[in-house]
């Protein structure tokens, strides 16, 4: 069988506020962005995502795309760029290597193809891709609730990427649509989710991820982990929803800081209680953080954060 989904990118300015999706039909969809970024981003990351969305997933993926800079740099120049130290022709930097290298990982052991669809054009999958990115980028730029989809159910959860570099302007694109077929040997080291993690093993990962400063910068990363209907009472005392402290989050230089998981108390069958205690420049707070299950993903529905005496 084989998955068809189409994947698009969206920014208002380019640069500006970004987004990007991937939708194969109303129940299997997901979408993200950032509050500053660029169209290229956004089409990288949507492929990015449906790869990792759908790595348990054995069946082959055809992915659509108006973007001619994803398919070209997979299957022209991504190799070149690598043995050069991802640099190009002329010795210049390859922008968005975060998000290139990023893409090179969720493509090894997958079986896929590439095809170039003409975006605008009535494409009913692309169009629906589209509508799904400039969503995200709008709900950014008039700072709305960010519309991230159902994912794909049973997705696994992956380790924290480093911090995107500052957007730079996209690279221009070849002008020829390949389409193309791959498939190489499955990385047993690659970074997805072990089934020999037990749920609590998994709650208290992600609780170690939501502090590391590079996710916390990555506001598609923050909002995919906290649920929809998140709340948080910070250390000052101030009641926080979820778009609110994914823009915060963003705008954040946040400080390094170590954290002990001191428990986890199993509430009901798809959620668990965790607490934590955190160290960083500021002082030590304890944590107590509520994670549900939806979907088959673990998300942050409640946390509190309180300053130790």
């Amino acid at each position: 069988m084989t998955i068809v989904a189409a994947a698009d990118g969206s920014a208002l300015g380019n640069p500006g506020p970004a987004g990007w999706a991937w939708y194969v039909d109303d129940d299997h969809w997901s979408a993200g962005g950032w509050p500053h970024g660029t169209n290229n981003m956004g089409e990288l990351m949507a492929v990015i995502d449906l790869l990792e969305s759908t790595a348990h997933v054995d069946d082959d993926l055809r992915i659509l795309c108006d973007s001619q800079y994803v398919i070209n740099s997979v299957t022209k120049w991504m190799p070149g760029w690598k043995r050069k130290g991802w640099r190009k022709s002329d010795g210049s930097p390859v922008l968005n290597r975060e998000l290139l290298e990023r893409l090179d990982r969720a493509l090894h052991g997958r079986s896929y193809t590439f095809e170039w669809v003409k975006g605008h054009a009535g494409h009913d999958l692309n169009e629906a891709a589209d509508q799904r990115a400039r969503a995200v980028a709008t709900a950014y730029r008039d700072d709305d609730a960010i519309p991230i989809g159902p994912g794909w159910p049973g997705a696994a959860v992956h380790e924290p990427e480093p911090a995107l570099a500052r957007p730079a302007q996209a690279e221009a694109a070849a002008t020829t649509p390949p389409t193309t077929a791959a498939s190489v040997e499955l990385d047993l080291f690659d970074d997805l989710l072990t089934m020999s993690e037990t749920d609590e093993e998994v709650v208290a990962r992600l609780e170690r991820e939501l502090i590391e400063p590079s996710v916390r910068a990555d506001a598609s990363r923050v909002a995919a982990l906290l649920h929809p209907e998140f709340e948080e009472i910070g250390r000052s005392g101030r009641l926080w929803g979820r778009d609110a402290i994914v823009e915060a989050l963003a705008e954040e230089d946040a400080p390094a800081a170590e954290i002990a998981v001191l428990g986890t108390e199993r509430l009901g069958s798809d959620v668990i209680l965790l607490t934590a205690r955190t160290v960083d420049e500021r002082g030590a707070s304890l944590r107590s953080s509520l994670w549900l299950r939806s979907g088959g993903r673990w998300r942050l529905r409640f946390h509190q954060g309180t300053p130790e005496a």
